[in-house]
């Protein structure tokens, strides 16, 4: 699938489209850091260029793969989130990354859920995993925001992962979760409201 024809999803406040040459500098820069070292960084200028290469060829393998978050009217781009699943992963994940200095904004809430939708109502899955750092609390905690649960029966990738299980399609519509899931994300688009406690993706 050319990068052309990827779908692109919306929000009030996000628009989720194909990763794009231009869109490398920032990628780089978060795998190049501190900030990627639950995805097997920091990587070097040849490591991730090679990943954003695989970022980009997993669309036209796989049918599905990762966006990148724009703010829907500034255009800037506020990390990754999508769909994933290279060879040796078990189940297609639920997977994001947030550049580090919008972290704390809700946007990995925002996009996950929105891409989560699409992957149970234009893909169908019946189910969806994150493999994730048992070290990595921030992606935990943002999963059981998602109301996934870890799933200690899964397979894992390598044994040094934990697999978070997210809701079904059926469980998730019109639920309790799904209605406390958009009253967070409806806080976090109110620019003057500010999180209490930990900062939160």
């Amino acid at each position: 699938m050319h990068t052309a024809n990827i779908p692109t999803l919306t929000t009030k406040r996000l628009s989720l489209r194909g990763p794009e040459a231009e869109d490398y500098p920032d990628f780089k820069a978060t795998f190049s850091s501190y900030r990627a070292r639950f995805m097997g960084g920091p990587l070097n200028a040849y490591e991730a260029w090679m990943l954003y290469a695989a970022e980009i060829g997993h669309w036209n393998i796989r049918g599905y793969g990762m966006w990148m978050i724009h703010d829907a009217i500034t255009d800037e781009t506020y990390g990754m989130a999508g769909m994933w699943k290279p060879a040796g992963w078990p189940e297609a994940e639920l997977a994001w990354i947030i550049w580090p200095q919008v972290a704390g904004r809700g946007i990995a809430l925002e996009a996950t859920h929105l891409v989560r939708d699409y992957a149970y109502d234009t893909l169908g899955w019946q189910s969806a995993v994150s493999y994730l750092d048992p070290k990595n609390l921030e992606a935990i905690r943002l999963a059981e925001r998602l109301g996934a649960k870890k799933d200690h029966d899964a397979q894992t990738v390598d044994g040094h992962d934990v697999v978070y299980r997210h809701p079904d399609a059926a469980a998730l519509k019109d639920s309790q979760l799904r209605h406390g899931i958009e009253m967070e994300i409806d806080h976090y688009r109110d620019p003057d409201f500010t999180p209490k406690g930990w900062a939160l993706d």
